[in-house]
């Protein structure tokens, strides 16, 4: 696994500082959506946001509010809403010039469970926000749609790394419908002239990340497994690995995404990664390290292992060239660098949770 120093992201866009624009975040609330709408206030734009907190939080927004200034934080609208509902799209999106369309009910599992959930908001919300941003600034359209795609539309396709044009069979109802995606915004390009840009997110991490519920993401989930004392399960036999990457790197590509001036790179579908491939026995014993650093007095037991799940792949790994290509995106942070970055921010959130209940 390399360690070592990422090259330097691209500098951030303060161009659009000079050139203030509308730009519409659905579910701004989660995990993604926050990080993206405190970068963008911090470049003095104006941002609407859309959620219906059915997985993001109040909380989020309020640590967004005290981490911005109160000018730049007068610029924000919000939202209570849901992308089920097409009157909710049309009124998010009235003037925005651009869309960075976060909702969506995530997780393979949850998928499983729930394959009518999952479809009602991941192909019935996403074809409401499509017809939206079609409609929207009188009938003109916002200038890019830039959706969260995913690394599961890879599905079975064994090959590594995973280059955008060689996928294979879907293993989940998730996986379905983040494909599905991909047709209905390519089609709308064809069809309408909506330029958008797809993001397959590999396995994103970092601050304001949900630990709890049964669907959490591995990492802050077994975080807060170890704080608590409580049993780190791993599906498997720890040897499943995937492209970890921090959060910075896909606020990054859904800036470069949401600007670029480059006709080739639109309606494209891109892989958003770090391209370096982490098994989950490593993942568990940088967490660990990094938890002994900041909490030594925690006695870390050693994590238990289970059956496989349904529905997961055996290795997943970008290739992140084409990004890199077309859209300049260049990773700022390694899992390890990440982690570092992101500890901190875990260990204060999840104490501060702790003392609440």
């Amino acid at each position: 696994m390399e360690n070592g120093p990422m090259s330097s992201a691209p500098p951030p866009l303060l161009a659009l500082k000079d050139e203030r624009r509308t730009w519409l975040i659905t579910g701004v609330a989660g995990f993604i959506g926050c990080n993206l709408l405190a970068a963008i206030l911090k470049l003095d734009q104006r941002v609407v946001g859309l959620d219906n907190f059915s997985t993001g939080h109040r909380r989020n927004l309020d640590q967004i509010e005290v981490a911005v200034t109160p000018e730049q934080w007068r610029n924000f609208s919000f939202i209570e809403g849901d992308i089920r509902d097409p009157t909710a799209c049309r009124s998010a999106c009235g003037d925005a010039d651009y869309v960075l369309h976060q909702a969506a009910l995530g997780s393979v599992p949850r998928s499983i469970a729930d394959p009518i959930t999952t479809n009602q908001n991941n192909i019935d919300g996403f074809l409401n926000m499509l017809v939206a941003a079609r409609d929207a600034r009188g009938g003109r359209g916002v200038e890019r749609f830039v959706y969260a795609a995913s690394s599961s539309t890879y599905g079975d396709h064994p090959d590594l790394p995973k280059v955008e044009v060689k996928i294979g069979k879907p293993l989940s109802p998730y996986a379905v419908t983040k494909y599905v995606n991909e047709l209905y915004a390519e089609v709308f390009a064809r069809t309408y002239g909506l330029d958008s840009v797809g993001l397959r997110y590999f396995n994103v991490f970092g601050p304001h990340q949900d630990p709890d519920g049964a669907y959490a993401a591995v990492i802050p989930k077994w975080i807060a497994a170890l704080m608590r004392d409580e049993t780190v399960w791993i599906n498997g036999d720890g040897e499943t690995s995937r492209d970890f990457f921090y959060i910075d790197n896909a606020v990054q590509a859904n800036l470069l995404a949401a600007t670029t001036r480059v006709p080739e790179a639109l309606n494209q579908v891109y892989n958003v990664a770090v391209g370096e491939r982490t098994s989950l026995n490593d993942l568990h014993r940088l967490i660990q390290h990094e938890l002994r650093v900041r909490r030594p007095e925690l006695k870390l037991q050693p994590a238990e292992y289970r059956e496989f799940r349904a529905g997961d792949v055996r290795h997943s790994l970008a290739d992140i060239s084409k990004a890199r290509r077309l859209l300049g995106y260049q990773p700022s942070h390694t899992l390890a660098q990440g982690l570092k970055t992101a500890m901190d921010w875990y260990v204060k959130d999840l104490t501060t949770l702790r003392q609440q209940d």
